[in-house]
């Protein structure tokens, strides 16, 4: 039996559409194979041509990047949360004012709360095409994002501008910055001090979270890995729990805020009243509050899933327990 309400609320992974010149370094080499993908709310492109999938957002907005092998994003920095799980491939997670201040291989499964004011970049270290989903804090998913200033000069030579409007102009298809728009301003050295070069020590420890650890967590009931009281310790506007198929009941349950289930490993069975479908790896579900549904692992094997919920935590900087 159909249900068209919950059909209109799961992104399929097959069915994901990416938008190639999302950024400012879309045609920067070593960049310019990328694509951005906005699943749940806009997230943060700056390109009018990115389709958005479910334009209502939780609290928090939910998107991916796919990138072939040696390809990279820009060193960047957030106002809010920026949080990557890996679904396919292995990545290599930089930052810093040069993208040297620390560095760490993410595999398959792995979750990375990218602390907020720091830059940071991400490069396809596989041998094919990765996929890293990703959550971003607020529903204007923090406003946007800050470029370090050699991105923003590298990307001028390559024919792009980013207007302080936010909006990227390719000189290439003869587009000008309007007469009353300026370009972004670089960067300040005096503001560049604000921006920190985070040891990997501290990095690793508190802002990484291993997908086998994660597993052997989750073995009898939901791991919780971003939040108050979770493995990383954070108050980024949502929590992120870890699910297994011996941490889950098959009971229907409900919210009363939004749930996004987004499977790592195998296949998983959600019903929401009379409705049955099968959620794969990629896909993304978005749940209503007060929504009664039930969720279990459709076939024998490894099966594992990332649940996120909003909390009444204001996003912003990430919070240390001070």
């Amino acid at each position: 039996m159909s249900n068209p309400d919950i059909e209109a609320r799961i992104v399929r992974y097959g069915d994901l559409k990416p938008c190639k010149t999302a950024f400012i370094d879309a045609h920067t080499p070593g960049s310019n194979q990328k694509e951005n993908f906005t699943i749940i709310g806009g997230g943060v492109s700056e390109s009018p041509d990115q389709h958005v999938h479910i334009r209502e957002t939780p609290g928090f907005n939910i998107g991916a990047a796919g990138q072939p092998p040696k390809c990279r994003n820009s060193l960047h920095s957030h106002t809010t949360a920026e949080v990557f799980f890996v679904l396919k491939g292995r990545w290599r997670f930089f930052w810093g004012r040069w993208g040297d201040a620390g560095e760490f291989i993410a595999e398959e499964g792995d979750i990375f709360n990218i602390p907020t004011g720091i830059f940071r970049g991400f490069e396809n270290v596989g041998t094919d095409y990765g996929m890293i989903m990703a959550v971003l804090g607020g529903d204007d998913a923090g406003g946007g994002v800050t470029w370090a200033p050699q991105v923003i000069e590298d990307a001028r030579a390559h024919g792009l501008v980013l207007g302080e409007n936010g909006v990227l102009y390719d000189s290439k298809k003869g587009q000008q910055l309007p007469h009353n728009v300026s370009p972004m301003p670089l960067l300040t050295e005096e503001q560049l001090k604000a921006y920190p070069e985070v040891p990997v020590e501290n990095v690793v420890r508190d802002y990484v979270a291993r997908y086998w650890d994660l597993m052997a967590l989750a073995a009898k009931k939901p791991a919780k890995v971003i939040g108050q009281d979770a493995l990383l310790k954070d108050k980024p506007g949502f929590e992120v729990d870890f699910l297994t198929r011996g941490s889950i009941s098959a009971e229907p349950q409900s919210r009363d805020k939004h749930t996004v289930l987004m499977p790592v490993r195998g296949h998983w069975r959600l019903t929401v009243g009379d409705y049955e479908t099968v959620l794969n790896p990629g896909d993304t579900a978005l749940v209503n509050p007060g929504e009664p549904h039930a969720l279990e692992p459709s076939m024998t094997g490894e099966a594992s899933l990332y649940r996120v919920v909003p909390t009444d935590d204001a996003p912003g900087a990430t919070w240390t327990g001070n």
